[in-house]
């Protein structure tokens, strides 16, 4: 299991949660899971989010691989420079 912290407008739609646990092995994986357990979130996935995993920041990184220990946050898609 990955414990995933969700960032700002995000908790909302996971029914106020700001951390929730999930079952994957990549950034695809965790979207699909979070999607399908907290439909909530479906809207905002399908806009974008970034996801930072152990301090670095991704985006559309399908196949990027999550280890159980890493730290996960998940957000809402970031702009700007």
């Amino acid at each position: 299991m990955v414990k995933v912290l969700l960032w700002g407008t995000l908790r909302s739609a996971a029914d106020g949660q700001a951390e929730v646990e999930v079952e994957a092995r990549t950034f695809k994986e965790l979207l699909d899971e979070l999607a399908a357990r907290y439909p909530g979130l479906e809207p905002q996935i399908k806009r974008g989010v970034s996801l930072a995993l152990d301090g670095k920041i991704y985006r559309e990184a399908w196949f990027t691989r999550i280890e159980p220990d890493s730290e996960v946050v998940l957000m809402p898609y970031m702009t700007g420079g």
